[in-house]
């Protein structure tokens, strides 16, 4: 007979503080996974319909991109993201509303390179864009295009320095406004090109395309997308894109930097940022879903059709590309002395 299935009180007792042992130990865990859920939930996405701000009005490249990646973000976190457009002073108005703004993490913004990089060393915006706003992850690239009038009569880069330092000061083009990516782009060619061509600035790119393609303007620094229709049908002629790669939009155009101006760089571009004081750990999940989004397929494919090469980044790779964007185009406001409208 096994004697072990009539335990003795000593070893019934010894069964008994186990039993106790084991069952407080689980309570504990489970104890330790309720808080560490608690914990996580708090900092967390808030679980209600989100906001994600664009600074420009619909219809346009920004407005485009961020209801592709709403779209994709709404359907990840099973929630409403809803795309709010606040135009205004260039952007600035939108990132002004989040620098001062909502910070439990259900509004974030697609900021912009004017109002990141470009506004502050121009003009008092109301906010610090490194310290009242936050980094999540660098959005979409896209380069400008150098296009001018066939009836200018060159083809290429070269021709057309050439053209400018024959007739110093004769020549123009134009911008979507002092202070723009266009603009900035065009006064850095200057620069590098030692060349002087008037700055011509326009509300917006729709009249300055309407301007260049009736002849009242040289040139122009146009997106990819704008300019895509009127390149095919040898409206304008492209010259160089400023980006450092070439555009996926116009694959067999050179950049400025293959023609000659190594290290050339003059690109737009859309990051994701949100107010300074949310949670950095819900900072960092919003990076994990945005960067999500823009790795995916579809998302990709659909952006780069309309001319947006998708870059996201960690969080403190945007934090040093705002900063290292701020410093150069700050250097070039400064020794161009361009001012604000």
């Amino acid at each position: 007979m096994n004697l072990n299935f009539f335990p003795t009180p000593a070893r019934a007792d010894r069964l008994q503080q186990h039993r106790l042992r084991q069952d407080f130990k689980h309570t504990a865990l489970l104890l330790v996974w309720g808080l560490t859920a608690l914990v996580l939930h708090a900092q967390d996405i808030p679980n209600k319909p989100i906001t994600m701000v664009v600074g420009f009005a619909a219809g346009g490249g920004s407005d485009t991109a961020a209801r592709l990646i709403a779209k994709k973000l709404s359907e990840n976190l099973d929630r409403s993201v809803l795309v709010d457009n606040r135009p205004g002073a260039g952007g600035n108005i939108a990132h002004q509303a989040i620098a001062r703004g909502e910070s439990d993490g259900s509004v974030i913004l697609l900021g912009s390179i004017g109002p990141l990089s470009i506004a502050p060393h121009m003009m008092k915006v109301g906010y610090d864009p490194q310290k009242d706003l936050a980094p999540i992850t660098m959005g979409l690239l896209f380069p400008n295009v150098l296009v001018v009038s066939p009836s200018l009569g060159v083809k290429t880069l070269a021709q057309y320095i050439a053209l400018a330092k024959a007739k110093p000061g004769v020549l123009n083009y134009a911008s979507t406004g002092s202070g723009s990516a266009s603009h900035l782009a065009g006064e850095l060619f200057n620069q590098e090109a030692g060349i002087d061509i008037t700055h011509i600035p326009y509300k917006g790119g729709a009249p300055a395309l309407t301007d260049l393609l009736g002849g009242r303007v040289a040139a122009y620094f146009s997106t990819p997308s704008s300019a895509a229709p009127y390149i095919e049908s040898d409206k304008v002629i492209p010259l160089a894109s400023t980006g450092l790669t070439r555009s996926p939009a116009l694959p067999n155009l050179p950049t400025v930097a293959e023609s000659g101006f190594k290290g050339f760089n003059a690109v737009n571009w859309y990051a994701f940022v949100g107010s300074a004081q949310m949670n950095p750990k819900v900072l960092q999940r919003w990076n994990t879903e945005i960067v999500r989004v823009l790795q995916s397929p579809d998302v990709k494919e659909n952006l780069i059709k309309h001319g947006l090469t998708p870059e996201p980044s960690t969080r403190e790779e945007l934090a040093r590309f705002i900063e290292s964007e701020s410093k150069k185009w700050g250097q070039l406001i400064r020794e161009r002395k361009i001012v604000a409208d």
